[in-house]
């Protein structure tokens, strides 16, 4: 490297400069190592040098570097999920809204995990000679608490972003719907296999869930994203509650996972799908979540 020697000394408290014509290399990003190094540490330091450089920089090229680092450092940077999608060829804006969704975040799929592993806990401790009532009770809850936390503007930290993409809410909503029911469902589906002692019974909560879901979705049309699967939730804790006052303590399964109530589920499922897809345009009216 050059260096032009002064009488005294710079601002910075050196007694020479860089050369303008290595400032001029600097600028153009020519300036090899190690001088680019040191030029570095002495632009640092002295007030000078860096004058000389403004002056023997092109503008327009400083600028456009200017713009390239101010857009790198406000770009979002993709977690694992959006990562995943986007490797999967799921289009950006989808990968976003989806790794958004708070059902998908590892915290809620953490809790969900967690109670899964207590229940089933609690539910092998009894042994298999009974039924896992309360494995079949709560594994239903557990994909419509989720699909009822991806959507809506209390609920959904993108809910602006939602309104504004342009996506049909009814598609944005099955979108949601079917990520958070397939790692709720599977999450179920695994806590199932710690429980092999009970056969099918185990796989008895399936079809309650998916009725649940399609019904909660179904009533958010009208009652919105809260108070239907609060109001679902609430009717199947309900209905359990009076299955088991029925049952008069005889043994055997609750009424909703018999044969029976297994096909009242499939129905209750189809009917409530059915709904949901004539209803479907009021998910695009007042904001997309609210009738």
């Amino acid at each position: 490297m050059t260096y032009g020697t002064t009488g005294g000394t710079s601002g910075g408290g050196t007694g020479w400069h860089v050369s303008e014509e290595d400032l001029r290399a600097y600028a153009r990003g020519g300036l090899p190592a190690p001088l680019l190094w040191s030029a570095d540490t002495h632009l640092a330091a002295c007030a000078h040098c860096r004058a000389v450089l403004a002056d023997v920089s092109d503008p327009v090229a400083l600028d456009a570097g200017w713009e390239r680092l101010d857009a790198e450092l406000d770009a979002p940077r993709p977690g694992f999920l959006e990562s995943l999608l986007l490797r999967l060829g799921i289009a950006d804006h989808t990968a976003r809204l989806l790794a958004a969704t708070p059902a998908l975040r590892r915290s809620w799929l953490g809790a969900v995990t967690a109670v899964l592993l207590l229940t089933v806990a609690v539910t092998a401790g009894h042994g298999t000679g009974g039924s896992p009532t309360l494995f079949l009770a709560l594994a239903p809850l557990l994909p419509l608490a989720g699909v009822a936390l991806s959507y809506g503007p209390a609920l959904d930290p993108t809910y602006e972003m939602a309104v504004v993409a342009p996506t049909h809410g009814f598609r944005l909503l099955m979108i949601r719907t079917v990520a958070v029911l397939g790692a709720g469902l599977g999450l179920n589906g695994l806590a199932t296999l710690a429980l092999p002692g009970y056969g099918l019974r185990a796989l008895t909560w399936l079809l309650p869930a998916l009725a649940l879901t399609a019904t909660g979705l179904a009533l958010t049309a009208r009652l919105g994203p809260v108070l239907a699967p609060s109001l679902v939730g609430g009717g199947w804790i309900a209905l359990l509650l009076t299955a088991d006052a029925a049952r008069a303590g005889e043994d055997g399964p609750l009424a909703p996972f018999t044969a029976t109530g297994q096909g009242v589920s499939a129905a209750v499922t189809a009917l409530a799908a059915a709904l949901l897809v004539l209803l479907r345009d009021r998910f695009d009216v007042d904001g997309r979540s609210t009738p």
